[in-house]
């Protein structure tokens, strides 16, 4: 494949989708405060949990109860807005290849996944803060900690294959797979395989991933990165990946995580301590709390979010540079981020703010400039 240059007009368009995607974002973060907000001044936890009282007492039950009453409305309510940014939006903008059924199918997915994960996380946190009142956010933090890491270790086999069909790259991609598999050992990780998924069912976009924990790891490649990618063009991308690994930043950023989420629920536990009588709760694990625990730690989320973004900048930084090293292909690279920009909608130079207060990598043309003057 030849050098591609970024196209004007798909940078345009790439500015626009930014631009609505931004205001879609600040408009649901709106309904999300409006919402949870109005189940505390009308007190409609405590509504819901006397209702459910009239069937059980269970404190399982009353927070599943209540749990589940919160987040469907909000759902139902969410759902316009979720149809337009999910489905009509990329569309519009002729980056979705998706069909209304497999959007509707991703949906009951997500729901019956998420609702499962999201019911046992919530039953965990009322049953410590019932069993351990007074340091119920440590053990918190510390079981969240052990979710996390059994999650991302099983994600590659339990939950992409519900909405991704994965498989090893075929015999035409065996020099690619052994170029990247020589890449993985130079990083002295080891990976199961090469493997990659039909991206293409959903997104005309392209990505690729370092997968997994321990013998869960793989190599995953979005199959549109394959057929528009040259094989040095997506060396240059999972090298980037495995930048991650050789920096540390998968164990480094758990811990990081789990520190914000420690200093994060010890605050909700001062606030949720307060809250019980300004709200007439019977105690902080009185289910109809639940409310108050979800706006303390969105609140929390949305206030530590621009540090946790510039941190993660700084990360995605060093593992381009990594890759830099790695493959010592720096026109292959500036060509991989250039493709990615035309094919992904990727704006190029977002405002400064934006990128500092939402972007999780550094804006595309830096990205691009620091290839550009790469010395080995």
């Amino acid at each position: 494949m030849t050098d591609v240059t970024l196209d004007p007009e798909r940078q345009k368009k790439a500015k626009q989708y930014a631009r609505i995607e931004r205001n879609l974002f600040f408009v649901d973060l709106a309904i999300g405060g409006v919402y949870v907000i109005a189940w505390l001044i009308f007190r409609w936890s405590i509504a819901v949990k006397n209702a459910l009282a009239t069937i059980s007492t269970a404190d399982w039950f009353l927070v599943a109860g209540v749990s589940f009453m919160f987040v469907a409305i909000l759902y139902l309510i969410d759902l316009p807005l979720s149809y337009y940014s999910g489905f009509v939006l990329p569309h519009r903008f002729e980056l979705s290849t998706q069909t209304i059924g497999s959007w509707i199918s991703d949906q009951v997915k997500e729901i019956l996944i998420g609702g499962l994960f999201g019911f046992i996380i919530i039953e965990v946190i009322y049953a410590v803060l019932r069993a351990a009142p007074q340091t119920w956010w440590l053990w918190t933090a510390a079981i969240l900690l052990l979710f996390q890491v059994v999650l991302a270790n099983l994600a590659p086999i339990l939950i992409m294959p519900l909405f991704n069909k994965v498989v090893p790259l075929g015999a035409e991609y065996a020099d690619l797979s052994a170029r990247l598999i020589r890449l993985a050992e130079q990083a002295r990780t080891k990976v199961r395989g090469v493997y990659k998924f039909d991206m293409s069912r959903r997104t005309k976009a392209a990505n690729a991933a370092l997968m997994g924990l321990g013998n869960t790891r793989r190599i995953v490649l979005g199959d549109t990165l394959l057929t528009e990618f040259s094989a040095d063009e997506i060396e240059t991308v999972l090298a980037h990946e495995l930048g991650h690994h050789v920096n540390k930043d998968i164990p480094v950023g758990l811990a990081i995580d789990t520190a914000l989420t420690l200093i994060g629920l010890y605050v909700a536990s001062l606030i949720m301590n307060w809250g019980v009588a300004a709200l007439g709760l019977t105690s902080p694990a009185d289910p109809a709390s639940l409310p108050l625990f979800i706006l303390v730690m969105g609140l929390y989320g949305l206030i530590t979010m621009p540090l946790g973004n510039a941190y993660s900048r700084w990360r995605e930084r060093n593992a381009d540079r990594y890759a830099l090293r790695a493959t010592n292909k720096p026109q292959a690279f500036i060509s991989a981020m250039t493709r990615l920009a035309n094919q992904n909608l990727g704006e190029v130079d977002p405002e400064p703010w934006e990128e500092f207060l939402l972007h999780s990598h550094p804006a595309l043309g830096k990205r691009i400039k620091m290839a550009q003057t790469y010395q080995p």
